[in-house]
């Protein structure tokens, strides 16, 4: 899994603006600088129809195909699925099938009832993989600990500094003798 968090502001607070701005926060947006993917229109469409499908009891219309949500977002299938990882690692979405006319269809529908829900979700797995990022940093830290401890070389630099001292004392032949 891999994030890149941006810390982008939205210019003004039209829908699209703002859709595109929450997507560069979480990392959603294409990589490529050329990358001509419209997801903020694509992320509308699949909370309008989560919505619908809660207004109207049908789950099934909240369902998007992938050929669906490609023409959404204005790219073809291929580099859709090549995006859709980052949006599944992120559980904003989620794959879902359901049967229509004796076919399974499968497809992705926003995970939450609403926008909100689908990127708490989201923020839960970053806390998670931060969590798990600390975890290692705290392992790191103990382990750099005992491997001091454990480290010969640590031993040599202090026969050394006690090599150091022992030359500043006495022979043992030219040692004080005191008559009692």
């Amino acid at each position: 899994m891999e994030f890149l968090l941006d810390h982008k502001e939205p210019i003004n607070n039209n829908s699209q603006e703002l859709a595109t701005a929450l997507l560069a926060r979480f990392g959603l947006l294409p990589r490529k600088k050329d990358g001509a993917a419209q997801f903020h229109t694509l992320l509308l469409e699949l909370y309008e129809r989560k919505k619908e499908a809660n207004r109207d009891k049908r789950p099934e219309s909240a369902i998007m195909p992938v050929e669906e949500m490609a023409l959404h977002a204005s790219i073809k299938r291929q580099t859709m699925y090549d995006h859709l990882r980052r949006w599944l690692d992120l559980q904003i979405i989620k794959k879902t099938s359901f049967v229509s006319g004796g076919k399974v269809i499968i497809g992705y529908e926003l995970n939450g009832t609403n926008l909100e829900s689908a990127f708490r979700k989201a923020e839960s797995t970053i806390k998670a993989h931060m969590d798990a990022s600390f975890r290692i940093i705290e392992n790191l830290q103990n382990e750099v600990k005992k491997e001091k401890l454990r480290k010969p070389s640590g031993a040599s630099n202090s026969d050394e500094h006690s090599n150091q001292q022992d030359s500043s004392l006495p022979e043992p032949d030219e040692t004080f003798h005191q008559d009692a």
